[in-house]
């Protein structure tokens, strides 16, 4: 699995960070950033779910 985000669109929601810490982060304003593009496989359920709750659909998963 391979994650990516677009920070542009991000609107600040946090479902990301509170479902997945160890693969998304925010900045000093909130947006979202990526710790890891590759989750292991056992972060790869969790980071489904939070890109199917992402607001604005800005999490990518690419298998």
């Amino acid at each position: 699995m391979r994650v990516s985000v677009d920070p542009d669109r991000c609107v600040s929601a946090g479902q990301c960070v509170m479902l997945a810490p160890e693969v998304f982060d925010q900045d000093e304003d909130g947006i979202v950033t990526l710790l890891q593009s590759e989750p292991p496989a056992e972060l790869h359920a969790v980071v489904r779910q939070t890109a199917s709750l992402c607001p604005v659909r800005l999490i990518r998963i690419t298998e």
